[in-house]
């Protein structure tokens, strides 16, 4: 009998930590929606794990056949989103259809931000505010 997976099955990595598995060959799946276009790591795949909806946020019915478009399920991914929401939920998904080597990145985008590893812009003109971050 398959074991379902939870949030506490995720691997949390920190955004250093982050940094250094995309150095050594990882990939950045972003699971956010239009953040994404407004900034993102290098070289990031972006797979929007839900949707905003006149009737609120829904998740993307298609979320893990795009993921299979672009990721293998033995591929090493970092997931991650505008605060790390979003990408936990995703890599429990993600764990439950097969992905190994599923880690999510605390903090999300907005923690790479706010260490510097976005650039030189003001960190105003890359994160996007949402209720748990400022």
């Amino acid at each position: 009998m398959k074991t379902i997976k939870k949030s506490e099955d995720v691997a949390i990595v920190d955004v250093y930590t982050a940094k250094g598995l995309l150095t050594v060959g990882h990939q950045y799946l972003d699971v956010r929606t239009e953040e994404f276009k407004k900034s993102h790591v290098e070289n990031a795949a972006n797979v929007p794990y839900m949707f905003s909806t006149p009737d609120g946020r829904v998740r993307n019915p298609d979320f893990l056949a795009q993921v299979a478009a672009v990721c293998n399920k033995e591929d090493h991914l970092v997931v991650g989103c505008n605060s790390g929401g979003r990408s936990l939920r995703a890599c429990v998904d993600l764990l439950n259809a097969g992905y190994k080597n599923v880690n999510n990145m605390e903090g999300g985008y907005s923690a790479w931000v706010d260490k510097g590893f976005a650039g030189d812009k003001p960190a105003e003109d890359l994160k996007t505010a949402c209720k748990f971050r400022p």
